[in-house]
């Protein structure tokens, strides 16, 4: 193949889709083809399948780019989820590939360049098509593919050793460190195992080696992805092996501060909360997914707690971490949800002090079982208390974040915004979702981690001056 081919990715969706584009480039630098954005040859939309804005995104992203005259692969998400079906409905899509491609990626867009059509896949759910001990992968590789799992292959590895299997795709000091891929919770409204699979924890020795490997790449911040975090190590065989591996992941040479995402409050144990609330060089952050506080909302959704449930594990936490952030997000009109659950719901906003709260309007997903529920809420109904709890979850969070002028934090720059700013976040705000925080400062650099006094807030972001002094 001509090394003059080029692929431009364009990743759509969450965290852990952009670790598996990474994935893909990877993939395709080994196998000849160059990486870039102008008059590439074919361009690959890793799309998300989760919810109906973003497949409509997703489609939407891969029409526009059919406009470049570039041939126009779709994989991620939506792909493996809908295959022959997406492929019928998109013709002018050259290809629909499934996770089981991503191994061949280079053949597979050789295929695409020389006109060789691609049989699109049927979908199946991957739940029953990956063993689900690591051990046993060991044993006998499987022939389905597990997305951001691994390391280049012998061969196509540098010399210098084995290499993560991703290529970072841009230079900032942040990264995402997939722990585990698939879900084995079975929420009533969520799709995502039936295309994502049984979960799947990495192990932490490739774990450690890839942390090492993004150190040495600039990175200084590894921000830890799943689909659900507090489950990695149940298929190791050990649920404890979070609370063991983070304190070896702070300590890569290089790694300023880790962070945990997606938590679920159920699954939260003692041991795992103190080691993200008390051990250094880890963010005292808390992604946890409630989705509602109603009790018998939850239990609908095949979830559990309550709101005392909830207000006590926040309690918890912050007797261990006083100015520990906390995010959730939070689904209205879930089938059923009268008008006292909903305010169940927004009584708990009220006295939990949530950082960042996220409102999503509840729709039926293909495939769940919440999609066959009785006591469908009308569109009219769920807009207007999405635009209700919206609207309190901006006044609770600009208060959240008042509360917090005074006070000291640690703020990783990530941008100069000249004349004396610098972006950059403190150790309670996620990357991208939660706010920032404006430095005034001199000379600082992105990377660079710099303690402020918090001077003002707007919204959720806040404005900070560095610290005189000791």
């Amino acid at each position: 193949m001509s090394s003059r081919r080029t692929a431009s990715l364009i990743t759509l969706g969450c965290a852990r889709n952009e670790v598996d584009s990474e994935e893909l480039a990877a993939r395709l630098e080994a196998a000849g083809w160059s990486l870039g954005d102008d008059d590439p040859d074919v361009i690959v939309v890793n799309t998300c399948g989760f919810i109906d804005s973003a497949k409509k995104d997703s489609i939407d992203t891969i029409l526009a780019a059919t406009d470049s005259g570039a041939k126009v692969v779709a994989a991620g998400c939506m792909a493996e989820r809908y295959g022959e079906q997406l492929a019928e409905a998109l013709p002018e899509a050259s290809a629909v590939l499934s996770f089981d491609d991503y191994t061949d990626i280079g053949e597979r867009l050789d295929d695409v360049v020389a006109g060789r059509p691609l049989v699109p896949h049927t979908p199946r759910d991957r739940r029953t098509l990956l063993p689900i001990s690591p051990v046993g992968r060991a044993a006998a590789p499987p022939a389905h593919a597990i997305p951001g799992h691994g390391e280049l292959p012998e061969g196509l590895a540098p010399a210098s050793g084995p290499r993560p299997l991703r290529k970072r795709m841009d230079d900032g000091p942040v990264a995402s460190l997939k722990l585990a891929s698939g879900c084995d919770r079975r929420c009533t409204f969520c799709a995502i195992p039936a295309f994502r699979g049984a979960y799947v924890s990495r192990r932490p020795d490739e774990l450690l080696g890839e942390a090492a490997w993004l150190a040495e790449h600039g990175v200084r911040e590894l921000v830890l992805v799943s689909e659900n975090s507090t489950s990695y190590g149940k298929d190791l065989g050990d649920l404890r092996s979070l609370e063991a591996l983070l304190p070896r992941l702070a300590a890569v040479e290089g790694v300023e501060r880790v962070r945990v995402s997606y938590l679920q409050p159920a699954e939260l144990r003692p041991g795992l909360l103190t080691a993200i609330a008390a051990t250094k060089g880890v963010a005292p952050y808390f992604d946890l997914s409630f989705q509602h506080a109603s009790g018998t909302v939850l239990r609908r959704m095949r979830r559990f707690g309550d709101p005392r449930r909830f207000l006590d594990l926040l309690e918890r936490i912050r007797a261990e971490a006083p100015e520990a952030g906390v995010r959730s997000n939070f689904i209205v009109g879930f089938p059923g949800e009268t008008e006292a659950e909903f305010a169940e719901l927004t009584d708990f906003l009220q006295e939990a002090r949530l950082d960042v709260i996220g409102v999503f309007g509840y729709s039926d997903e293909e495939g769940t079982e919440a999609a066959g529920m009785a006591g469908k809420l009308d569109p009219e109904t769920v807009d207007k208390r999405v635009a209700a709890l919206t609207e309190l979850a901006e006044e609770l969070t600009a208060q959240r974040a008042e509360e917090r002028i005074g006070t000291e934090v640690e703020v990783l720059i990530e941008a100069d915004l000249g004349d004396g700013g610098y972006e950059g976040r403190a150790a309670h705000q996620g990357p991208e979702v939660d706010g920032s925080v404006t430095v005034q400062g001199i000379g600082l650099t992105p990377g660079q981690i710099v303690r402020a006094v918090v001077v003002d807030a707007e919204g959720v972001d806040l404005i900070a001056r560095i610290k005189a002094g000791p």
